[in-house]
């Protein structure tokens, strides 16, 4: 079998972009998504598109997985015709999601006894950049591991870091770092709503803010959703509900307090109860009352 050959399960805005990636840097690609359609497309823009995980992993010796969280992953694996019982010893599985460390380091162990390797490899960047491989990877994995897949992981993004010698560091700091996206998002549309309810033009808050000391990352990228009203979901509310979840359950575990993340979390599980669930992550502005926000521009 090929070295060349690689699967991606999930074709969602990151997956959709590694899938391209890798198929731009040489690799036969095969895919597939509970959304037939997307597999097919990819499969008429040069792929190969296959009806369920076992089928794309009975075809390929590395398996990237970029599913949702670990219930997804698990249904990749040992749902019905999952993946883990098609894959051949030696083969690798590479886990993209953002999940609970424990939960990592105990799959590492399931599928080791399997004979099959595992890269724990978190993502961040955005579907822009998976699409153009410029997005980041927070790996962690046995030596083993690297040895037989890591070709692909470097393939895949443009900056990857190996930060152990087994599962669970790599989603560790992909918590961390989730911390810290979220609680930047909920401050990035505090400032705004602020801003809109005393009366200042949100695009000249915008601005003034993206060129002065006060910017972030988020606030550019999420607070021009919002001048733009359009939210459309890049990363949903959701995803923050579920990703401070588990930011906070890791430092519950060892009685750590989070003042910030706990408040960002009720902030997105607030704009989540109230309807705006599968909205962008920037439509956590929208708890605040008393504020007229932009409207879509037709």
């Amino acid at each position: 079998m090929s070295t060349r050959q690689v699967g991606v399960i999930g074709l969602g805005a990151m997956g959709l972009g590694i899938a391209k990636t890798l198929r731009q840097r040489g690799y036969e690609v095969h895919v597939c998504d509970i959304r037939l359609e997307a597999a097919q497309q990819f499969a008429a823009e040069g792929g190969v598109a296959h009806p369920h995980p076992a089928a794309v992993a009975a075809a390929v010796p590395v398996l990237v997985s970029v599913v949702v969280n670990a219930a997804q992953t698990e249904g990749v694996l040992y749902g019905e015709n999952g993946a883990a019982a098609a894959m051949q010893p030696g083969s690798s599985f590479i886990m993209c999601s953002t999940v609970d460390p424990n939960w990592s380091v105990a799959l590492e162990g399931r599928l080791n006894a399997a004979g099959i390797h595992y890269i724990d490899a978190p993502i961040s960047g955005g579907a822009a950049k998976a699409a153009s491989g410029q997005m980041t990877v927070m790996s962690s994995a046995k030596p083993e591991a690297y040895a037989a897949a890591g070709e692909v992981l470097d393939a895949m993004a443009g900056k990857v870091y190996r930060l152990g010698d087994a599962a669970g560091a790599g989603s560790k700091v992909k918590i961390i770092n989730q911390l810290l996206a979220g609680v930047h998002i909920a401050a990035a549309a505090e400032a705004m709503a602020l801003g809109l309810r005393e009366g200042v033009a949100a695009d000249a808050l915008y601005e003034v803010i993206t060129h002065s000391a006060g910017n972030s990352w988020m606030f550019e990228n999420r607070m021009a959703h919002v001048i733009a009203g359009d939210y459309t979901p890049l990363s949903a509310v959701d995803i923050f509900v579920k990703d401070l979840g588990l930011v906070l359950d890791t430092a519950r575990a060892s009685k750590f307090p989070l003042p910030l993340a706990a408040t960002a979390h009720q902030m997105f599980m607030q704009a989540s109860t109230a309807g705006f669930a599968k909205e962008d992550d920037s439509a956590v502005i929208k708890i605040f009352p008393g504020i007229t926000l932009p409207e879509k521009k037709a």
